[in-house]
């Protein structure tokens, strides 16, 4: 099911005017109280506070003006990617609050990073990329270890790991498996790529892109027809798809 960017979007700009609002309650306070020194400290901190707001909004609008215009803004990177890992918790909680499910923000939240990263235009040589799979991926009942190395699968069929095997090695990427964010973690420190496909659910997808910082991440959500953690699948050409995202005019 697709979900509207301006979901998420609107959830940060909310999380950002509570804030100011709890800013300027601490304010009003403090505000009231006679001596000087109060004062001086409270000038100073609304200044930084003013300073902080204005970064924060200019990241929100930056992610509007990229999906707009369909093309990223490298000027704007920074402080979006800034704003967005600051008020990410924030944004969670005031969808709480108004009885959204979580589900259905990080969903948002993944289309939002999809959209800016597709528009980055990487064209990146394929063996800057790497394919990161979760193991529930596997046939539970197998009993080859694939996240220690992908190529001890034996493309019974059984599962959608050969078909992934085959679309790596036909693009010449890196594919890896991983058990959980530790080792995820790892397999990027050792490889270095210079952007990851993952595939996993909204929470572990969500928390792998904020937990990538600049390393642009293509997320795509995996099928659970099993329930979470087992036998779970994955559409082979939308992983295709995000591969030539990436690979544009960078090459084999």
């Amino acid at each position: 099911m697709q979900v509207k960017k301006r979901l998420y979007i609107g959830l940060l700009a909310v999380s950002l005017l509570i804030v100011i609002g709890l800013a300027a309650l601490l304010w009003y306070l403090f505000a009231n109280r006679a001596l000087l020194i109060n004062q001086v400290v409270l000038i100073s901190l609304a200044y930084v506070a003013a300073v902080l707001f204005a970064l924060l909004g200019l990241g929100i609008l930056g992610i509007v003006i990229m999906i707009k215009r369909s093309k990223s803004v490298p000027s704007l990177e920074a402080v979006t990617l800034w704003a967005n890992e600051m008020l990410f918790p924030m944004a969670l909680l005031t969808g709480k609050f108004f009885g959204i499910d979580k589900e259905k923000i990080l969903k948002s939240y993944i289309s939002v990073n999809n959209y800016l990263v597709g528009n980055k235009k990487l064209a990146l040589k394929s063996s800057d990329i790497m394919i990161l799979l979760p193991h529930c991926l596997q046939n539970s009942e197998c009993k080859f270890k694939i996240t220690i190395d992908v190529e001890n699968c034996k493309k019974c069929g059984k599962c959608k790991i050969s078909d992934l095997r085959e679309l790596a090695e036909r693009y010449r990427v890196k594919l890896r498996v991983a058990t959980g964010g530790t080792l995820a973690r790892k397999w990027i420190q050792e490889n270095h790529p210079k952007a990851v496909i993952a595939v996993a659910c909204e929470r572990d997808l969500s928390a792998g892109i904020q937990d990538t910082g600049e390393l642009p991440v293509l997320g795509v959500l995996n099928c659970r027809p099993n329930g979470p953690c087992i036998n779970t699948d994955v559409d082979v050409a939308e992983i295709e798809r995000a591969l030539l995202i990436m690979l544009s005019k960078g090459g084999l």
